[in-house]
């Protein structure tokens, strides 16, 4: 966490095996945004290619994104440079791409074997090499891409009851109750969206969305946005949470009318704090789309932008909802942008070069 003497910074994962530094810490400018790098941790652990900060701070974790998939946790110092606190452990599951901290537990999705893992965390939050793992079962009609289940982010709600986990593999969305710890990992339920779509990753929205028309949920009825990376889409759905319900409504694109869909593979979503804006990254077509949460039925697409570099992996904004980071995978660099605090539009402001960066997260 910061405070008023202690600056804040920036955590950027990255594929060391695309010759990536490991994790970059870098400091935060506040005044323009820009990414001052101060430290990488090379090859501590191997392809931490996505990081989530431990909720009270002070604790980072990161997927080891290899076939013999591991998680790690790192202490932040004063000085706030990653240090490995205790062992990599192994997740039992191939290809973690996603992490997150959850009822007393960390939880991965492992891409390549299809399955979720939970571990338990020490009091001083480092990760016990205790893994228990449910394996999902199905397959999509995209036969090279969907062969077999591909799990692919973990989320929990914010009553922190649930955990939704996107299976692109199974175009589907598996609900598990956290209330279960102490019974094992066992699914709640499955939700099926459109075949193909390929589901990636998902965001619950801050607040009800209420559109012009005045539109509102009921009460204690959220929205859930997914995005899917083998379709251009952004799926909306209602969300229970007293019934750990997830009720699929409709998609949006998140092309433009007319634009070449081929070769585009949606892969980050993040949503303002006040519910009204959502942006995806758009690899391939190398854009950030912009869109409307506030429109009566569905969001609306806004625009899109420039991304700044080649295949956005990731998108974050800052804590204070003002500017936006793209982690470019393939052209090596984090790009930021001011955001217009009306329209939405994220304008660049600059770029820190950073090898084979796949994500970003500020404490």
């Amino acid at each position: 966490m910061t405070n008023g003497t202690t600056p804040r910074r920036a955590y950027i994962g990255s594929f060391t095996s695309d010759g990536g530094r490991g994790i970059t810490t870098a400091a935060v400018d506040p005044a323009t945004g820009a990414l001052m790098p101060l430290h990488n941790t090379d090859d501590t652990v191997a392809d931490p290619s996505f990081l989530a900060l431990a909720p009270q701070g002070g604790v980072l974790y990161c997927v080891s994104e290899t076939d013999q998939g591991g998680a790690a946790a790192f202490t932040l110092g004063p000085a706030a440079d990653p240090a490995l606190l205790g062992d990599r452990v192994a997740v039992e599951g191939a290809a973690p791409t996603h992490l997150t901290v959850a009822a007393g537990h960390l939880y991965t999705a492992n891409y390549g074997s299809g399955s979720v893992t939970r571990l338990p965390l020490r009091a001083d939050g480092g990760l016990e090499a205790r893994p228990l793992t449910h394996q999902h079962h199905g397959q999509g009609p995209v036969t090279d891409r969907q062969e077999g289940p591909h799990a692919h982010a973990v989320v929990p709600d914010p009553t922190g009851r649930w955990l939704l986990c996107t299976d692109l593999g199974t175009d589907s969305v598996w609900s598990y109750d956290l209330r279960d710890g102490a019974a094992g990992l066992h699914p709640h339920r499955e939700v099926r969206l459109r075949a193909g779509t390929g589901p990636r990753h998902l965001a619950f929205a801050a607040a009800p969305a209420a559109g012009p028309d005045g539109h509102q949920e009921p009460d204690g009825v959220g929205r859930v946005y997914i995005i899917n990376e083998l379709d251009p889409t952004l799926t909306t759905c209602r969300w229970h949470p007293a019934t750990g319900e997830l009720e699929p409504l409709g998609e949006t694109g998140v092309l433009p009318a007319g634009a070449r869909t081929a070769g585009t593979y949606p892969s980050a979503l993040v949503l303002s704090a006040d519910g009204r804006r959502a942006w995806v990254a758009n690899r391939g077509d190398d854009s950030i789309a912009v869109l409307d949460l506030t429109a009566p039925e569905l969001p609306e697409l806004l625009t899109t932008v420039p991304c700044g570099g080649h295949w956005p992996r990731d998108l974050a904004l800052d804590p204070t909802g003002r500017r936006l980071y793209a982690a470019n995978e393939r052209s090596g660099d984090v790009t930021w942008f001011d955001v217009d605090p009306d329209t939405g539009t994220p304008h660049r402001a600059g770029a820190l070069a950073a090898p084979a960066a796949s994500c970003v997260v500020f404490d």
